[in-house]
């Protein structure tokens, strides 16, 4: 590293930080690269240590990404992010527009489901749920309520995959177009029936469930089946549940003698 190469990154650094999106460690660059995303500085404090992780994880980006870091002092690292990650790395990329992803969440017909999560509290999750709808190929993921869902710390638990599908923030009553499948304990069992291409997927929040304007406004109520006694799941494993069973065989209605 040179002085003046980690000085110019400091001060493109702060001056970038406040329009753009933080990517926090190598692998929410990786991702964000591969989808496209327009990285506008990327810093760490052992770029040695990064290139040889690229070589191994990601081969397409090794060169990309060994042009792209530029490495700065340990202590320059931890005043610019709230938390140095494991891999120390830090990048910051420019938003996903979001007239392009109002586009993509409307777009009829559909081919895959959109996931609405009905006012979440935890950022985590949402981060969690984004990856897994990236990995499935789902149309997006929508949130109502008043977290964001491009939030650090949603971006940082999706792994960067925010840049891979369409993630935006929507009243409840400005969803997406299709029917609204939203999942719900009395609902009907998720084994019998086939969830449409163009389905709204709605969860509720961690702690209270769905809201009573979204459960009255469902298309149908669906249920994942669990265990006896068992409260609930966590939101990203039914998230996981109803993207498998919308992505796998057709479904068929249960035999009542078993």
């Amino acid at each position: 590293m040179t002085e003046d190469q980690a000085t110019l990154a400091e001060r493109q650094w702060r001056e970038t930080a406040p329009e753009t999106v933080l990517l926090d460690g190598f692998h929410a660059l990786k991702h964000a690269l591969r989808f496209g995303a327009s990285v506008r500085v990327a810093v760490t404090s052992d770029k040695a240590a990064a290139v040889e992780l690229a070589a191994e994880l990601a081969g397409d980006l090794t060169e990309v990404i060994t042009d792209l870091l530029v490495e700065v002092p340990d202590r320059t690292l931890r005043a610019l992010v709230p938390r140095v990650h494991p891999t120390r790395v830090a990048a910051l990329a420019v938003r996903r527009g979001r007239q392009g992803n109002l586009d993509a969440l409307a777009r009829q017909p559909r081919p895959a489901p959109v996931v609405v999560l009905d006012n979440p509290r935890n950022l985590g999750n949402v981060g969690a749920v984004v990856r897994l709808a990236a990995g499935f190929g789902a149309a997006g993921v929508v949130t109502t309520g008043d977290i964001d869902p491009w939030h650090p710390n949603a971006v940082r638990s999706g792994a960067g995959l925010h840049f891979a599908t369409a993630v935006e923030r929507l009243p409840s009553d400005a969803l997406p177009p299709g029917p609204l499948y939203a999942l719900d304990a009395e609902g009907e069992d998720i084994r019998s029936l086939a969830i449409p291409d163009d389905a709204l997927l709605a969860f509720g929040s961690e702690r209270h469930g769905l809201s009573p304007e979204l459960r009255k406004r469902a298309t149908r109520l669906v249920a994942l089946p669990m265990r006896p006694q068992v409260s609930s799941y966590n939101l990203a494993t039914s998230v996981a549940m109803a993207l498998f069973h919308w992505g796998g065989p057709p479904a068929h209605p249960q035999d009542s003698t078993v």
